[in-house]
This record gives structure tokens, sequence and C-alpha cells, in this order.
């Protein structure tokens, strides 16, 4: 298992330990603190910690000798810049994927995402690379692409909460997706072990639907919240002036080329649906798009509020 120490990764193996699977995750350290896998089973789980990036690592802290049937990975750069993207979603992958080929792995299940449908950034091309390379390498695959996550809409609950109007992209409509719950992904990458229908497939995935645009998601905050939740509109053009500016700079500094990165980052999600694309028409498709699983973001805004629950957000929030 690799990936195991992110919120996805965690839910990922408490599913599997449920499940009844015997679990080997290989990570840079243990997760610790809040962060710790809270999940009965845990007899059944091996933390090893190495250098992903470092074959050697992988089969004398990760491998060690030893036999395994199934290669999983919620592993994803965490800046989603271009070195990060190809170190992490490209290159770390093709090695564990020889590591695992050498170990007997039968079978890959591979969290990817669903927005290396329209890849214009560098994180996607370096996932569509690994993808290509997982399918030629004639090992069983099962490439889940799910759309947009709870922790990545819940970036502004906390602002609305104290009064603050909920940021949209023009009109709130540009964009749509079914978003997912970690608990209902995880237990949707599990389901793909050993199973024939799930097989040598791309598997894009949403939560209980129907799609939901921003509009939405600030009404949803405004029936739990019990008032009127006001909605600013920020033009795209602001994110393509701010892109271009750190562009430039960047080209005597590189630090500002990483945030010029993360800004378009951010644009493409500001402006793309995450939803399963239509190759005939080039367009997003909520009927299309799968679902699985019952969590809904409308409970998941209510724990929020409540503090029942803390969305632990990723470098890719647009807020």
């Amino acid at each position: 298992m690799l990936g195991a120490t992110g919120t996805i990764g965690r839910a990922t193996v408490a599913a599997l330990l449920e499940q009844g699977h015997e679990v080997v995750a290989f990570a840079r350290q243990r997760p610790a603190g809040p962060q710790a896998l809270q999940a009965p089973h845990t007899a059944r789980l091996q933390w090893r910690t190495g250098d992903l990036l470092d074959p050697a690592s992988l089969a004398r802290d990760g491998v060690r000798g030893e036999r395994f049937d199934v290669l999983m990975s919620c592993l994803a750069s965490r800046t989603g810049v271009p070195r990060d993207a190809w170190a992490i979603d490209h290159q770390a992958h093709v090695q564990a994927l020889q590591a695992a080929l050498g170990a007997g792995v039968t079978q890959v299940v591979l969290l990817s995402a669903i927005c290396v449908q329209k890849p214009r950034l560098a994180f996607q091309q370096a996932k569509l690379a690994f993808e290509r390379a997982l399918v030629d390498c004639g090992v069983d695959y099962s490439i889940v692409r799910p759309t947009a996550f709870f922790k990545s809409l819940s970036g502004q609950v906390e602002r609305v909460r104290r009064g603050k109007p909920f940021l949209v992209f023009g009109d709130g409509r540009l964009t749509a997706c079914k978003p997912i719950s970690d608990a209902d992904l995880a237990r949707y990458l599990v389901g793909c072990v050993g199973n024939p229908l799930r097989r040598n497939r791309v598997l894009p995935i949403g939560g209980p639907g129907p799609a939901v645009t921003p509009r939405e998601q600030a009404a949803m905050l405004s029936a739990l919240l019990g008032r009127p939740v006001a909605l600013r509109s920020v033009p795209l053009g602001l994110l393509d002036t701010i892109i271009a500016g750190l562009s430039l700079a960047g080209r005597l500094m590189p630090r500002l080329a990483d945030k010029a990165e993360l800004a378009r980052i951010g644009r493409y999600y500001a402006s793309e649906s995450m939803l399963v694309l239509d190759p005939a028409t080039g367009r997003y498709d909520a009927t299309a798009t799968p679902e699985t699983g019952s969590d809904t973001l409308l409970e998941h805004y209510r724990q929020l509020l409540r503090g029942e629950v803390v969305a632990e957000r990723g470098e890719h929030a647009v807020f």
C-alpha cells in the first residue's frame, strides 16, 4: 500500500483491514498523533518506512524479499508542480510497479484523478504517463478516477460561518461535480481487489448524485445555517492575470514559477467540471458519471459546522 498516510490512504487501509486483508504500508514515515490510523484489526497492518524514490529502499525496506498479491496506491504529489508531479505521480510509481512485479503482484489498484481526461497540467500528464505504463506492463489493473473530494469543497465553510460571502467564479454554475467521501472512495478501491468486473478498466466514480455546482454548495450552507449566504463572483480573468504575472516573474525566480503552476491548477478547477467527459461532444456528462456510496456533501457540511469532523485540505484548494 502506497500513500497510506493521506486522508484517503488511511481510509483505504482501514477498509482493507475491515475486509480481512493483511496490509503492508510503505511510507516515508509512520503517521503519528491525529493522523495515526484509528481502526480495528491493526494487528494485520505493518508499517514500513523508506524512500519511495530509491529503488534500493523499495526492495530493502518495503518488499524485503516477500511475496505480495496486490499493489494499491493512493499516492499523489503534494503540490502538483512539475518536479513533484514527475517524481511522485510518475517515477515513484514506475519504480514501485517494477518492485511489485518482482514480488509476484498480480493486480494493481491505482487511485488516479478524473481531471486527466483533459490534461493541461504537469501533474495530469505525469499521472497519464504512469497509467499508460501500468496498462502496457501486462499485469491486471484497476485505474480509479474519482470526482471531487469532500475536503476539496470545504474550504469556504468557516468563512461562511463567520458571515463572509461564498466566493464563486462566474455565476457559480461554471462547474459541477459528484463529490465523494474518503470512506466511500476507500470502499470502492478495496472493492476492486479480485473483482473481475473492475479488472483491466479505467473506472470514473463519484459519490451519490445529483451533481452539484458551487452555487448549490452555497445553498446547502445557507440551509444548514438558517440564513442567507451571499455570493461574491470572482472573474476568471483575475486568475489569468495572476498566472501571466507569476509566469513572467518565474523566468527569473523559480519559486514564482511554482506559484504560477499552483495558480494554473486553481484556474483549472475553477473552470472544469469533475465529471465524465463525453469525447464526442467535448462536454461533461453528469448522467454518465457513475456513483457509489451513501455519504453526502450536505451531511459533511453539517458535521463540519458542528465541529464533528475537520477537513484536512490539500495543496490544490482554490480557496
